[in-house]
């Protein structure tokens, strides 16, 4: 695959390519469709961990969370993120809640190059009222949620070893700040 010099893609150091780019983030910051964007410009594959989930335990996850419970999810899901970083690198989008889990979080960190996209929450509850699969929001205020959800998780995707903002803006402009803030991974300023 060629790739434009002048492509932000074609800054990316072979040393970030030879590792997965996982993102996190709230529901809704948009993991999914940027983390496939971003999969192609870098020419890697891409996962999405909730549908693997799914793959694997035959059932939606709305399924897993009303008949076994989140503890259960968070479980598999754990596993299933082990089994993905164990392969070849890709661009991996896990589900909102991934990262929080201690376990999950320590092998993101160490095995993979880990992106928070974070946004805020009217661009949250726009984005994620276009879907009513996530278990999370059932029956609830969307505003709400996220608002509690950030309050809790926003601190733990601040380990991330970059963050960049999702905002309401084409996910393009997204995916090129992605490559930029990677073009520059190896700079002092990104080293923590």
């Amino acid at each position: 695959m060629s790739r434009n010099p002048k492509s932000p893609a074609a800054a990316i150091p072979a040393s970030i390519r030879d590792r997965s780019i996982v993102l996190v983030g709230l529901m809704g910051s948009g993991k999914s469709t940027i983390g496939r964007r971003l999969a192609q410009r870098l020419g890697m594959r891409f996962a999405d961990a909730d549908d693997e989930i799914e793959r694997a335990a035959g059932m939606t996850i709305s399924d897993i969370f009303s008949r076994f419970g989140e503890a259960h999810f968070r479980d598999g899901e754990r596993r299933v993120i082990a089994r993905l970083l164990a392969g070849k690198p890709m661009v991996l989008a896990t589900g909102g809640g991934a990262f929080v889990n201690g376990e999950t979080r320590a092998l993101i960190l160490k095995d993979s190059l880990c992106i928070w996209l974070d946004a805020d929450i009217p661009t949250l509850v726009e984005r994620v009222g276009r879907r009513s699969h996530r278990p999370l929001l059932k029956d609830r205020d969307p505003g709400e949620v996220l608002r509690e959800l950030a309050a809790v998780r926003n601190p733990i995707y601040a380990e991330a070893h970059l963050r960049v903002s999702s905002a309401s803006t084409p996910h393009d402009h997204t995916v090129r700040a992605i490559l930029e803030a990677l073009s520059k991974w190896e700079d002092p300023q990104w080293k923590s």
